[in-house]
């Protein structure tokens, strides 16, 4: 008996077949792009992370190699503007300060119209006040001491909360004032329990700065034109730590790693 003879598949079996060839390729083709563009995402991610601790390490090498000190370490980010504050009477009695409206912190919450923020945001902030008394800051603060390059604003507003007083000065000062300052901040005795002075003590930005030295606390500042001024030690004593009005008191003003902290010139 003759075999039987297979039966042909003909046209369209053949277009089928190649129809599903060719559709295989090109998923093979597309899964290959897709590994592809995930391999240089990839590179180019690790590269801007490389670059961005290069860039970090030579600024921690750069003040590091003249006078020890180390920066803190700048914010970066979606920019916050923080709100218009009111001012509010001061019952200090040191002629000149300046007393803003602070209600609402530290409960949680939103705080009042007019009054200082005091949330934790990630970027920059353009502050309402020169130099800033308070309002929206980094979660990191940064070592207290004396710097002498500008520092951020938003790591030095954390200080403020945590009861440091914070004195800026223009770039511009004289070297005799600027080290009148420094001998005023190194005479200050370390709070009781305290491994630091709770002092900043840094040059601003720019000359824009609105007295040739500023004093702050948190929600209270004092100008004045003279390292000498006898008002600087009443500011001092009567804002830097203080458990009246230093939102989150007790808390530390340094043990931050120097990578993020920075490291005073002075402490």
């Amino acid at each position: 008996m003759a075999p039987k003879e297979k039966p042909s598949r003909g046209q369209g079996g053949r277009n089928q077949e190649r129809r599903a060839r060719v559709e295989a390729l090109r998923k093979q083709a597309a899964a290959r792009e897709r590994r592809q563009r995930l391999l240089v995402w990839g590179s180019a991610g690790a590269v801007a992370v490389l670059l961005l601790g290069v860039i970090a390490f030579s600024v921690v090498r750069k003040n590091s190699a003249s006078t020890g000190q180390v920066l803190p370490l700048p914010v970066v980010g979606v920019v916050t503007t923080e709100k218009p504050v009111k001012t509010v009477k001061d019952t200090s009695g040191i002629p000149g300060v300046v007393a803003y409206d602070t209600t609402g912190h530290p409960t949680p919450g939103t705080p009042t119209a007019g009054s200082l923020e005091f949330q934790h945001v990630l970027g920059p902030v353009v502050y309402s006040v020169t130099p800033p008394v308070g309002g929206p800051h980094n979660a990191t603060w940064m070592n207290c001491g004396i710097y002498t390059l500008p520092v951020p604003s938003e790591r030095a507003v954390h200080n403020l909360e945590h009861g440091a007083v914070w004195i800026t000065y223009r770039p511009d000062l004289s070297a005799a004032q600027v080290k009148q300052l420094t001998d005023f901040v190194l005479r200050q005795s370390k709070p009781a329990g305290a491994s630091n002075r709770y002092m900043d003590l840094t040059p601003w930005k720019s000359n824009a700065l609105p007295s040739p030295i500023v004093l702050s606390a948190w929600g209270r500042q004092l100008k004045v034109t003279s390292p000498t001024d006898p008002r600087m030690q009443r500011f001092v004593d009567a804002f830097r730590t203080n458990p009246t009005v230093t939102p989150e008191y007790g808390s530390p003003c340094d043990g931050v790693p120097v990578e993020v902290g920075g490291r005073p010139a002075l402490s």
